[in-house]
């Protein structure tokens, strides 16, 4: 590792004085580093569509830091219709209905077009939105039904944009992104006389209590949020959402406690697999073997396949990730094998790891992150 940041520390510096290389000169330096080749749009330093911004930072982190430093979901120059849009289009990719009916809501109110939120539910064409409506629609679709973003929608979007608001709108659906599958994963369903908006493929199990309206009891808490309200009123009703699950949780020090990192490594390596996340898996696969993880349960993550013969633990984790990312459902049998195998509390932070993992791919995919220069790629394509 600490070769590998030098030498980025040097090839920054060379990049600087030389300047920045052409899209064929590109191609040439990372063959000859032994790796495949880069697509013209990607830095050779960075092994993304964005420069290194600081060298040592790489990954999901590194293309954060050239985020505009707004506070995107309220305060973006993009304005409050197109941020929601950037909600919605995320929970239309993920057949989340909570998350989706709340924003539908909240989308309305900010002015997003009804026509527009239609095109999104019902996955309409988008010959008739606006530009960057629709420019944001294709993001979405793109990165969530492909785990890619092709070169021309990206530069589409970087145009309109401008790199600062196209990484903050991005970082939007990463986030949402990683609550999305929160939600799924306990099953949040409508609070009683509440409508869901979706047209969903699967019917969610009932498995809820009637007072948190998911699988998790309800924790009330006297804390207020100053930013769950929309002209006075609560977004999300009291024990409901993300933030009621975040009540159940004990945190990383927690999980690694009581899991072990060798667990936390199999779901990190489980959000990436289902996200094909090549360079997500790249940097975790060592230190997971490194903290116990054995190959071969590697590999039946790597190539999807069958969990039979596996330890019970394992064998659970990865049936529930690949529910929760592949199907967006979580069934009541997956459910309960993993909840008498970890216990409420190691679950929930097992599904907030791999919700995190979720969002970096997110990222990840929209800047067309390649692995560290002289790998190969190491999932299957």
């Amino acid at each position: 590792m600490r070769g590998a940041i030098t030498l980025g520390c040097m090839l920054t510096l060379l990049a600087l004085v030389i300047g920045k290389p052409a899209s064929g000169e590109r191609l040439e330096q990372s063959a000859a580093a032994g790796g495949p080749a880069l697509p013209p749009d990607v830095d050779p330093v960075s092994r993304s569509r964005l420069p290194l911004k600081k060298p040592g930072v790489t990954g999901a982190a590194a293309i954060r830091l050239h985020a505009s430093g707004a506070s995107v979901r309220w305060e973006s120059p993009l304005g409050r219709a197109l941020t929601e849009l950037s909600i919605l289009i995320t929970a239309r990719e993920h057949d989340q209905p909570y998350e989706w009916s709340l924003h539908e809501m909240e989308a309305v109110a900010v002015g997003l077009a009804p026509s527009t939120i239609d095109v999104v539910r019902n996955r309409k064409p988008l010959a008739q939105v606006p530009e960057r409506e629709a420019a944001v629609i294709q993001m979405g679709r793109e990165i969530f039904g492909t785990h890619a973003l092709s070169s021309a929608t990206y530069a589409r979007a970087l145009k309109l944009f401008g790199t600062g608001n196209l990484v903050d709108v991005l970082d939007l659906m990463a986030t949402y992104s990683a609550t999305g599958a929160r939600l799924t994963a306990f099953n949040q369903q409508m609070p009683p006389g509440w409508k869901q908006f979706l047209p969903l493929p699967f019917t969610p199990p009932d498995d809820i209590h009637p007072d948190s309206r998911s699988r998790l009891p309800l924790i009330r808490t006297k804390t207020v949020n100053p930013q769950a309200n929309l002209y006075a009123r609560q977004l999300a009703p009291e024990g409901t959402g993300p933030n009621h699950i975040a009540r159940h949780a004990g945190g990383r020090a927690s999980l690694e406690a009581s899991a072990g990192k060798r667990l936390m490594g199999l779901a990190v390596l489980v959000a990436a697999g289902e996200h094909h996340a090549q360079y997500d898996w790249a940097v975790t696969e060592p230190i997971a073997r490194q903290d116990g993880l054995e190959a071969a349960t590697i590999d039946v993550v790597r190539h999807g396949s069958p969990v039979t013969g596996l330890a019970e633990k394992d064998a659970a984790l990865i049936r529930f990730g690949r529910e929760m990312f592949s199907k967006h459902t979580v069934s009541v049998e997956t459910y309960q094998r993993a909840l008498k195998a970890f216990g409420e509390r190691d679950l929930v932070d097992l599904v907030d790891l791999m919700a995190q993992h979720a969002a970096d791919a997110t990222l990840l995919a929209a800047f067309d992150q390649h692995v560290p220069a002289g790998q190969a790629p190491p999932l299957p394509r």
